[in-house]
């Protein structure tokens, strides 16, 4: 299954090209990302294509070695860490070699410390953006997006993610696709992991649950980006016709009862196909079903995110016609509506309602209306009209022309029993009932032709024109000033009920789009796309003038996109179809149609959430960036008062001990020179482990600790811990059980760990009580204890345990810097892990380490990589 647009020809690298990005995408290892990667080299290799690999990791594997053959390969650089040497990819020797096409494995991989970039994605851009187009290769559980999701699956959290932007916005993905079975079939032959490997990973992380559900999560991030560059084709094309590719399923909301109701039978319509889409959408229109209640939509909103859908909200005059622009630029294949809430009699008189014109115009959506407990029962208040519609003015001009006529006919048969006076009261109710209709013109000619009726026919002398007593007059005038005020009384209240409508409908959209901003995780991004979806734009833009050389924006300089939501975004004011000004730097550009000049209000009202929005994201972002700097500066702080206080100490001792060993004015014994020789030498190793201490330390509260977790055998780790402890180490009990699986860890800063852990207990424990470390596995880590029968720790100062430089109970510097807890705390997170104080039965203190532990594994065995799908601390098999 393949995402791709249009190959284009490889061109030479250079700057005035940015290279294309087609990654394969796998499910789990050992489908064969890096087998189809490397025959895409000899693709294109054989169609005169400049085609380099980069970086492959073939882990072993016949076949994918076979396929480096023939393949330019660029020599690795070799990075030495921690005493050890380390090979990746050789970033400058590749840009210098500047090929057409460059084959680079693993996508997600973390380069070791000394790298040009600390992840290897970093190093493609920089390809890419040299104008080399890059092949590579990813697993599904790699993606940042989807790291809680696999976890969940497979029970083992992903240490090496990558944005999910990376991939989404890459030009090609083709997933390299896999049954569980014949991946567990390619696992027992021994085409992926050494014999020794095969059985942990088959009943651990290559189960066929964990397996069938990672393809299918693997097929449904595809589906998606598949969908999206669809949605980009048909609007290239213009195409406004529904393709069924997948079922969207778009419910009409209205905020009345019924919506729980259609919001379930939605949701089911929707969870019949795989991969259906359920969204939710409420037209705000001035001019019907605006009164809806906001907590009872925010109630609908709330279960149909709840269900997995998503809620929208548009505002248009024409419910119907809205609903379906809304469904087909979503590209809906069906549409769930309520049955009308009309009574028969509302029904008979105001013609069809919104679900029979839906279904007239829906086309090729099909349309479904829903029963409910509500449905012919009326809407209760009625909902606010607007100035009357085309249809209702015409309907007045007709019942002008027909009622005058008629009221004429009937009242000339009954002149001998009627008089002028009820004759004028009488027209006067028909030209009421004209302004209701129609408004005020029709009220007006219905009025006009009303007074020369009464003229003519009743009014003495009869059948002419002429009025023979001035009362007669008087009582015509009156007649047709009083038709007129009450048509502008009707029509008046008509406007203003329309107001009120709109005045209405764009608070609730006001209102929602707060609510959104205040939920969302992305305010700026919700309020742009709220615009979107409200006006029915294709894209909206928020626009920012190019900063001048003093930083301050330049007037005359141009401007570039900070924000945008929908498709095609604008680059410059004069691409839009709706510009709105925020300030002197700032500019809201829509584009999609123009807009009535009513609705530049609520667009600016926008515009200012959006430009609020975007102040708090940078200053959040100046927040998190200071953080680390009022940290440091702390730190600094507490660093210097270190060295001035605690270094004293040790330095001291060894200048003293130094200093009388030269002296020539004593003759020393033997035994006297051994005993100054061991002070300055147990003085020196104080120094040298408080300096690491402090330099460790300052390093975490950096974030500058470069932790290389693996799967650890922690009875190797206790036994080399104690042992470094010398004599103190010997006294202290170790009890850890031989099935006890292996630790993710870092070996050398575990051992640091433990070190300052079984020193700690060593140092408190009374004579005859010595320290016990126990391991135990629970709930998928695995847990050191590490006990003593000390006086233990108030409970009022166990917070200030882990607190850098405390040390508790102490009055002198002999007991430490009291960086020891401070730092094993930062050390075991910075492995994933934690450390927690525990009392200790009897009296004393537990310090309990916790540490995520391998599945499937114990002492000794390999069996860890294959659990979590990595072939060592730094590379995952492909």
């Amino acid at each position: 299954m393949t995402d791709t647009g249009l190959e284009r020809p490889a061109g030479g690298a250079g700057p005035g090209r940015r290279g294309q990005l087609r990654i394969y995408l796998g499910a789990a290892p050992g489908v064969g990302k890096t087998f189809a990667m490397l025959g895409e080299g000899h693709r294109r290799l054989s169609r005169g294509t400049d085609v380099v690999v980069a970086f492959a990791e073939t882990h072993g594997r016949r076949r994918t070695a076979g396929q480096l053959a023939g393949l330019p390969v660029i020599p690795r650089a070799r990075i030495a860490y921690r005493g050890a040497v380390f090979e990746e990819m050789d970033l400058a020797a590749v840009l210098a070699r500047r090929p057409q096409v460059a084959l680079v494995d693993e996508l997600a991989h973390t380069n070791v410390p000394g790298s040009r970039n600390a992840k290897r994605w970093q190093d493609v851009e920089e390809l890419r953006a040299a104008g080399i187009d890059v092949i590579t290769t990813v697993n599904i559980q790699h993606l940042e997006s989807l790291n809680d999701v696999v976890a969940r699956i497979t029970g083992v959290r992903q240490r090496e993610t990558l944005p999910h932007a990376i991939v989404r916005a890459a030009d090609q993905v083709e997933l390299v696709d896999m049954t569980p079975e014949a991946l567990r079939r390619r696992m027992a032959h021994g085409n992926i992991y050494p014999a020794e490997r095969i059985d942990a990973a088959l009943g651990n992380y290559f189960r066929p649950g964990n397996l069938a559900a990672l393809r299918e999560l693997a097929l449904l991030w595809l589906a998606g980006k598949v969908d999206e560059g669809l949605q980009r084709y048909r609007e290239a094309h213009g195409i406004g016709a529904t393709w069924e590719a997948r079922e969207r399923v778009v419910v009409a909301l209205t905020g009345g009862p019924e919506g729980e109701v259609l919001i379930r039978r939605a949701a089911r319509i929707a969870a019949r196909s795989a991969g259906g889409q359920l969204l939710a959408v409420h037209v705000a229109r001035p001019d019907g079903l605006t009164g809806a209640s906001p907590a009872a939509l925010a109630g609908q909103r709330r279960l149909v995110e709840a269900l997995g859908g998503s809620y929208h909200q548009v505002v248009g005059d024409d419910v119907a016609r809205a609903l379906l622009a809304f469904a087909r630029a979503e590209n809906a294949t069906q549409l769930v509506l309520g049955a009308s809430r009309r009574s028969w009699l509302s029904a008979l008189l105001t013609g069809p309602g919104v679900s029979r014109r839906t279904i007239r115009e829906s086309g090729d959506i099909d349309v479904h209306i829903v029963t409910h407990p509500r449905m012919g029962r009326g809407r209760g208040l009625p909902a606010p009209r607007r100035g009357l519609p085309l249809s209702r003015t015409v309907a007045g001009y007709a019942l002008a022309v027909l009622l005058a006529p008629l009221l004429t006919l009937v009242l000339a048969s009954l002149r001998h029993r009627l008089n002028l006076t009820s004759d004028l009261l009488l027209f006067l109710v028909g030209v009421i009932c004209v302004a209701l209709t129609g408004g005020l013109l029709p009220a007006v000619l219905a009025a006009v032709a009303d007074s020369l009726l009464l003229n003519y026919y009743f009014t003495p002398p009869l059948h002419t024109l002429t009025i023979a007593q001035a009362n007669n007059a008087l009582a015509l005038a009156v007649f047709l000033v009083v038709a007129v005020a009450v048509s502008l009384i009707v029509t008046g209240a008509a406007r203003r009920a329309a107001q009120a409508a709109r005045a209405s409908a764009e608070s609730n959209l006001l209102v929602t789009t707060a609510g959104s901003v205040l939920r969302g995780e992305q305010p700026l991004h919700a309020v742009l796309d709220r615009a979107r979806e409200a006006f029915a734009m294709e894209s909206v833009t928020l626009l920012e003038r190019e900063p001048g050389p003093g930083g301050e924006p330049d007037p005359g300089a141009g401007w570039r996109p900070v924000a945008w939501a929908g498709n095609g975004t604008v680059s410059d004011p004069g691409e839009a179809d709706v510009t709105v000004p925020v300030n002197d730097a700032l500019c809201l550009a829509a584009r999609g149609r123009a807009l009535a000049a009513a609705d530049h209000g609520v667009l600016g009202a926008l515009a200012a959430y959006a430009a609020t929005a975007l102040e708090q994201q940078r200053l959040a972002a100046e927040a998190q960036a200071a953080r680390p700097i009022a940290e440091a500066d702390r730190m600094r702080a507490a660093l210097l008062a270190a060295v001035s206080h605690d270094l004293r100490t040790p330095l001291a001792a060894a200048k003293a001990a130094v200093t009388s060993l030269r002296s020539h004015e004593v003759e020393w014994a033997a035994e006297d020179t051994e005993e100054l020789l061991a002070t300055a030498d147990e003085s020196l190793d104080r120094l040298t482990s408080l300096v690491a201490n402090l330099l460790d330390m300052s390093r975490l509260q950096a974030g500058a600790m470069a932790v290389f977790p693996r799967p650890t055998d922690l009875a190797e780790i206790v036994g080399r811990a104690l042992d470094d402890l010398g004599p103190a180490g010997a006294a202290i009990v170790a009890e850890i059980p031989e099935d006890l699986p292996e630790v993710r860890a870092d070996p050398a800063l575990l051992e640091r760990v433990v070190v300052n852990l079984a020193s700690n207990a060593a140092r408190y424990s009374p004579a005859g009580l010595p320290p016990v470390m126990t391991g135990s596995a629970l709930g998928g880590m695995v847990q050191l204890r590490v006990i003593d029968h000390g006086p233990g720790v108030p409970a009022d100062q166990v917070s200030r345990m882990f607190v850098p430089f405390q040390r508790l109970g102490a009055t002198d510097n002999a007991s430490g810097s009291g960086l020891g807890l401070a730092l094993s705390r930062g050390l075991a997170e910075a492995m994933g892990g934690t450390l927690a104080p525990e009392e200790t039965p009897g009296g004393g203190l537990t310090m309990v380490l916790s540490l995520p532990a391998v599945p499937g594994t114990a002492f000794t065995t390999g069996a860890a990589r294959a659990a979590d799908g990595t072939a060592s601390a730094r590379e995952e098999p492909t």
